[in-house]
């Protein structure tokens, strides 16, 4: 298994308010503006390089950074930050709505050269109409993947270069860089709806799904594998969880209900009608699993698996679940779905500084994994 951590490149902070992904556009309810309270903090160049460097001595193996006019630019923030770590991995988050495939390609040969081999690949479709508006990006769902397709095409081709492509989306002749990155940066993709299958299939090297109870989960992960099958691949699997780990199951639950406590419930429903205009499939399953909350208003109604729990979705977009309990118990949920085919687990906590090291010290050396498990 691979560990990953997580950059928040909008906001960081100790309640789910900060950096609320796919909830708000530049300018508009952005946690940003509230950065001057002690409840929120800056993506500022200095604090992102705290976190890279926790995640580096705790032994994770990459940190994830995201994509979007909600937060800081992925592909300037985490080449400043290869320059402040030794061994830590970029899982860059890029969209093929934002750049040219050629060029995308000679951003990556060069970042893998001057990293020493240090890029990954997170290519997001994306699916949140405000926001491809920015970009000037007005194709609807079926093309928007038509074009991923293609861009991914194109990447691999400009790689090992020169190379001649002519499809609905781009149309290049020579496609090249100076020299092929090396390694090849592996190509992270998820996405759940129709349109996202076979697109995976054909071009990611890791699929990744945001974390849903594992009955789903297997169900997704077999579709993916009978569709990769079919093109003569295989896949690796990835999940993307929060986290809220503890010396014990108490202490846990405790820290995961003041996220919540107090949250005013007009604001949450807010949030859930601006998530609710999302053509993302994802979103939508992530939405559905706190339903049962919004009825009710009971807690618990947010557990949707033993440590399981779907309370971070109420204020944000994106993933949405986190894994609560003690060390072990936590441990022991990564493990359930290590079963079930996932080999990459991509972590987060808020704030994201103080749990990288709950996680890296409390829970990765129970599974064999971080800086003291090494040791």
């Amino acid at each position: 298994m691979r560990f990953h951590w997580f950059l928040p490149t909008a906001s960081d902070g100790r309640t789910l308010t900060t950096g609320m992904h796919g909830t708000h556009g530049p300018g508009h309810d952005s946690a940003l503006a509230d950065t001057g309270s002690d409840r929120h903090r800056a993506p500022a160049l200095k604090y992102m390089t705290q976190i890279a460097q926790a995640a580096e001595h705790m032994g994770f193996d990459a940190i994830l950074t995201p994509v979007g006019t909600y937060c800081e630019d992925a592909w300037l923030t985490c080449a400043a930050l290869a320059q402040e770590t030794e061994h830590l991995k970029f899982l860059v988050a890029l969209r093929p709505d934002a750049i040219s495939p050629t060029l995308a390609a000679q951003m990556t040969a060069t970042f893998q050269r001057q990293s020493r081999g240090r890029l990954l690949l997170n290519v997001v479709t994306g699916g949140e109409a405000a926001e491809q508006a920015r970009f000037g990006d007005h194709l609807d769902k079926a093309q928007r993947y038509a074009r991923t397709a293609e861009w991914l095409t194109v990447l691999r081709g400009a790689w090992s270069g020169p190379f001649d492509y002519t499809g609905s989306h781009y149309d290049v002749r020579g496609a090249a860089v100076f020299a092929p990155p090396d390694p090849l940066p592996g190509v992270y993709f998820g996405g759940s709806s129709t349109e996202a299958g076979p697109v995976a299939a054909r071009h990611a090297d890791t699929y990744l799904t945001w974390g849903e109870p594992p009955a789903q989960v297997a169900a997704k992960l077999e579709r993916i594998r009978s569709l990769a099958a079919e093109q003569g691949r295989t896949v690796r699997f990835g999940i993307r969880f929060h986290v809220v780990a503890r010396d014990t199951s108490a202490q846990a639950w405790a820290d995961a209900e003041r996220l919540v406590a107090g949250i005013d419930p007009r604001q949450v429903e807010r949030v859930q009608a601006t998530l609710a205009t999302s053509q993302s499939t994802g979103q939508a399953r992530m939405s559905g699993l706190h339903a049962a909350y919004r009825g009710s208003g009971r807690t618990a109604d947010l557990e949707v698996h033993p440590n399981v729990w779907a309370g971070v979705g109420l204020l944000r977009g994106g993933a949405g679940t986190a894994l609560v309990g003690s060390h072990r118990e936590v441990a022991d949920r990564i493990t359930e779905y290590a079963a079930l085919g996932i080999e990459e687990f991509i972590l987060s906590g808020f704030p994201h500084l103080e749990e990288a090291y709950q996680v890296g010290e409390g829970v990765l050396p129970l599974l064999g994994a971080g800086t003291a498990a090494r040791r």
